[in-house]
């Protein structure tokens, strides 16, 4: 592939432009994930990949932050907007593409769906017993009014579809609802995704139609906060999923769930955009989403609120932040591993090589990460960020042993 098009693709994900500034980033794995099986014996008795798990409870790792897909080929309630297959869309066209071949999915007629799970369950097989991952669903854009729009939405992952998958495979996956604040039934359906399992809710503010600080939200922050139910929501811009209001995504709008008792993940550590400082008032200037985020996590009020995952902190465009946050010992303690799954599988998106360029990576671990990579995306992952440094600084075993947070209350 040339680099025009090296670029465009790049553009889908709106990265182009990190690209533009030189070859650094040419996909080191190409461009088309292999989709091999497991491990070669070679790789899996590594001793580098021995020491990944070193430390961890397997049982207590849960990977907090994994999407599910599907497009209603098996008479689930899944669905891709019609946009995603035209060729009047070719950013989105191009999305789907990466993110069915990052996800080993079979576009037959009637095994997208089946083939994505069976991908899963042959990568979560290749972890060690006892780990799972925490599948999203994925609400309905909602108007103002609380009614879902199929018009304004790239996809749809009901919650009852995320729920039988885990349920069909209880030593795999766990679930996580998603559910807009705005719907007149919230409070019913959070009761309801309880009862059957659920372990947080998921929301992409800019992608479903929702602000956080609005004030519509509050009856369903109350319900969380009884619950102790937490919201897994995205922080800064958003690049995978098209469309919505990407100032919603700022992360001091979700002080008002906070202030309602909501427990409170930011996924990236909104490694990724810029926002207004609404604390600087309606005329704030826009600085970094990261320092909003950080801000928040210093202050003292929300220390037992306030968490972030790391997912994608590893992607090329988020991987400046890696160092910070790798030296904020303080803040490990609330930080929780997820992989942002299928999105390793996206090969140009990573690359080991210039982790261990910027001094966060040993240059040994670079070609059995690559292997590790071609067999395992998921375990590529997590081995990654287990093996990331800075100076004396690195992710403990807290990060990765997330189970606990999600099971402090039963239902």
């Amino acid at each position: 592939m040339n680099r025009r098009r090296f670029l465009s693709a790049m553009g889908a994900f709106g990265l182009a432009g990190s690209a533009i500034g030189g070859w650094k980033y040419w996909p080191e794995q190409g461009w088309s994930n292999p989709c091999l099986a497991s491990l070669p014996e070679a790789v899996a008795h590594h001793p580098l990949m021995q020491s990944v798990w070193s430390g961890l409870d397997p049982a207590q790792v849960w990977d907090c932050h994994v999407h599910l897909v599907g497009g209603g080929d098996a008479d689930n309630g899944t669905w891709f907007s019609p946009a995603m297959d035209s060729l009047w869309h070719p950013v989105l066209r191009l999305q789907k593409l990466f993110y069915m071949n990052a996800g080993c999915v079979h576009e037959a007629p009637g095994q997208l769906d089946q083939s994505y799970v069976a991908r899963m369950l042959n990568l979560v097989d290749g972890m060690r017993p006892g780990f799972k991952a925490m599948l999203f669903a994925f609400d309905w854009f909602h108007d103002e009014n609380g009614q879902p729009d199929r018009d304004r939405s790239i996809f749809h992952i009901p919650n009852a579809y995320a729920a039988q998958v885990a349920r069909s495979h209880p030593d795999a996956f766990e679930w996580v609802a998603s559910i807009h604040p705005y719907r007149a039934d919230c409070v019913e359906a959070l009761q309801a995704a309880m009862r059957d399992g659920a372990r947080a809710i998921k929301w992409l503010p800019s992608a479903m139609g929702i602000d956080p600080l609005s004030p519509r939200c509050d009856r369903f922050y109350a319900a969380l906060a009884a619950a102790d139910m937490p919201i897994v929501s995205h922080a800064g811009r958003e690049l995978a999923v098209q469309g919505g209001n990407q100032d919603f995504g700022n992360p001091l709008r979700l002080r008002r769930a906070m202030d309602h008792g909501v427990r409170v993940v930011l996924a990236h550590c909104a490694s990724d955009g810029d926002d207004q400082d609404l604390d600087q008032g309606a005329n704030g200037t826009r600085v970094k989403s990261y320092e909003l985020f950080a801000r928040l996590m210093d202050e003292p009020r929300y220390a037992d609120k306030l968490h972030a995952d790391i997912s994608a902190l590893t992607q090329f465009n988020r991987a400046w932040a890696l160092k910070a946050v790798l030296q904020r010992a303080d803040w490990h303690p609330r930080l929780l591993n997820g992989s942002d799954y299928p999105l390793p599988g996206v090969m140009p998106l990573f690359s080991a090589t210039d982790l261990a360029n910027m001094g966060l990576l040993d240059p040994a671990a670079v070609p059995l990460l690559q292997e590790v990579r071609a067999h395992n995306p998921l375990l590529f992952d997590f081995a990654l960020k287990r093996l990331l440094r800075s100076g004396q600084h690195q992710f403990p075993s807290s990060v990765f042993e997330t189970r606990r947070f999600f099971e402090r209350k039963s239902a």
